[in-house]
């Protein structure tokens, strides 16, 4: 399914966890390994539904929801701990044709974005140089006070491209992301490569590659 009218749009936003990398099988293991020392458990639903939102949220929430005690030390004491087994089982696996695509991109003289849950060092660490490259800006968590599913990560990618926020088409993979997306007033695309079509129908299009529209 292709984009109505793609002319009059000025930049492509794209998520990054699901969309450009095959990411979110290790973030799923590597939470459900950190949290399963707390008596916490997870599923692949639990992480995938709310993904895109800042990780020290995501603990809070699970925490709560189990009604287990959680402060600033424990928060920070998960994190590392989620990281270094994220770490230990990420291999770098992009989706297929991503690089052509962005490339394609580009020579129609659209302005690309990341805009991710992750920090920026996570970002750099993760995606290859020639992937890298391809974007003009990077909104990750860290700049970020209100992360998915509020609209400001978004709009602020749109503030830094010198685009309206109208002018552009946001790639997204989870319902937080497609709300930010939609919260900003931008066209998005949500691709299944994490969750079925139902859980993303509040995306303008939904397809199961990228490709499929660009």
């Amino acid at each position: 399914m292709k984009v109505n009218n793609l002319k009059k749009y000025k930049a492509v936003l794209f998520d990054m966890d699901g969309v450009i990398v095959d990411s979110m099988p290790y973030h799923f293991i590597s939470w459900f390994e950190t949290l399963k020392k707390y008596n916490i458990t997870v599923s692949p639903f639990d992480i995938y539904e709310k993904e895109g939102e800042k990780c020290e949220t995501c603990v809070e929430r699970f925490f709560k929801r189990d009604k287990i005690k959680c402060d600033a030390k424990i928060i920070a004491e998960v994190l590392n701990i989620r990281d270094k087994l994220y770490k230990k089982y990420f291999k770098v696996h992009l989706f297929l044709n991503i690089e052509q695509i962005l490339i394609k991109l580009k020579n129609k003289g659209f302005l690309l974005a990341i805009v991710t849950g992750s920090v920026r060092q996570k970002v750099v660490s993760m995606l290859p140089k020639k992937i890298l490259s391809k974007f003009n800006v990077i909104i990750s968590a860290d700049i970020i006070k209100k992360g998915k599913p509020h609209p400001d990560s978004y709009l602020t990618a749109a503030k830094k491209l010198r685009v309206k926020p109208t002018e552009c088409i946001v790639v997204e993979n989870a319902p937080y992301g497609i709300r930010a997306a939609k919260s900003a007033k931008m066209f998005c695309v949500a691709v299944t490569t994490s969750l079925p079509k139902q859980y993303l129908k509040q995306a303008d299009i939904i397809c199961k590659k990228v490709s499929e529209v660009f």
